[in-house]
């Protein structure tokens, strides 16, 4: 078993491993992982020592909570934490080949809810799938104008700021849920919503990496002085930093354009001068980042996230280490 530090959440009382597991992949994000693999590569995490797991209903339509909530039957449930979201509440649906880039999904219909009663509903049916009564971190999933529009974002953020918010506290209180963070993909909407309320962390993805700096300035200093934890998604910026500046790289979710390219030249190079590959570099940067709690690694494959574990584990440097944290 490996050593990862334990850091707490915000100032809440959970705590995570540095290095934590994301579902993404195990809702078969892309291609099918079949349920033999995806209870291996749940295994291989376990038994490497990470203890924090992060899914959400828009996972497969429910199919990485479902998996994992197999996975975790039997365990002790002091022994690890886990992290879900709402905003999306699941309905039996018709069978379907492939909905929002997940191949065969659960069979469930989707509609967005941030009002309290959209947020019960999710929550209530993920602890349902999960197998338990209670959930470590619920995060908010997507809300914002760049997944869903000006006006329909508008909606939801009215919905989730007139009574979401409520209900999660309320569950907090309750002590169904140990901490309420954002999990999106841009941070304008993280600095909207603490101007209206306090979060305990924000999962992020893609938006604080060795290559993608953007929320280094105004939203770094907002989680500072309001005590926020960042889980830090996206690594690799969908690609890029683990296969370097490739023909066909991918940089968040679609081709990289030229100028990312030379731009990941430049890192790779950089990179290899202080003796670190770019996948190194980028895993590194996260694990060093003073303000993130814990790096997400989503992989539906052993190999993979034996690879990753690998790179966690290496000994850095001076140089290397003024790298990663410059």
């Amino acid at each position: 078993m490996m050593h990862f530090d334990k850091r707490q959440v915000g100032k809440t009382d959970v705590s995570v491993t540095s290095l934590s597991f994301g579902g993404a992949s195990i809702g078969n994000l892309g291609g099918v992982v079949r349920d033999a693999d995806a209870a291996a590569v749940l295994d291989y995490a376990w038994q490497a020592g990470i203890r924090y797991f992060d899914t959400a209903p828009h996972y497969g339509r429910g199919l990485s909570e479902q998996r994992m909530g197999a996975f975790f039957a039997g365990k002790n449930r002091d022994d690890y934490v886990i992290s879900t979201k709402v905003g999306r509440v699941l309905s039996a649906g018709e069978p379907m080949e492939e909905a929002d880039g997940f191949i065969q999904p659960l069979p469930n219909a989707v509609r967005y809810d941030y009002s309290a009663d959209g947020i019960l509903e999710s929550f209530e049916a993920s602890c349902e799938r999960l197998g338990t009564s209670r959930v470590d971190i619920i995060y908010v999933h997507d809300i914002g104008d760049v997944t869903h529009g000006a006006k329909e974002g508008q909606r939801h953020m009215s919905d989730l700021l007139g009574s979401g918010m409520g209900a999660l506290h309320d569950l907090k209180q309750s002590g169904r849920i140990g901490a309420i963070g954002l999990g999106v993909n841009e941070s304008q909407v993280c600095i909207d919503v603490m101007k209206e309320t306090t979060l305990d962390v924000i999962l992020l993805a893609g938006r604080l990496t060795l290559l993608d700096r953007e929320v280094e300035d105004a939203l770094l200093d907002l989680c500072k002085a309001q005590g926020t934890s960042l889980v830090l998604g996206g690594i690799f910026n969908s690609g890029i930093l683990a296969t370097g500046p490739v023909e066909g790289a991918w940089f968040d979710y679609s081709p990289a354009s030229d100028e990312i390219i030379d731009r990941v030249k430049i890192l790779q190079e950089n990179a290899q001068k202080v003796g670190l590959t770019l996948a190194e570099a980028a895993l590194q940067f996260g694990l060093h980042h003073r303000a993130a709690c814990s790096v997400l690694l989503g992989t539906g494959k052993v190999k993979s996230l034996q690879r990753n574990l690998d790179a966690a584990q290496i000994k850095l440097s001076e140089a290397a280490r003024e790298f990663v944290t410059r």
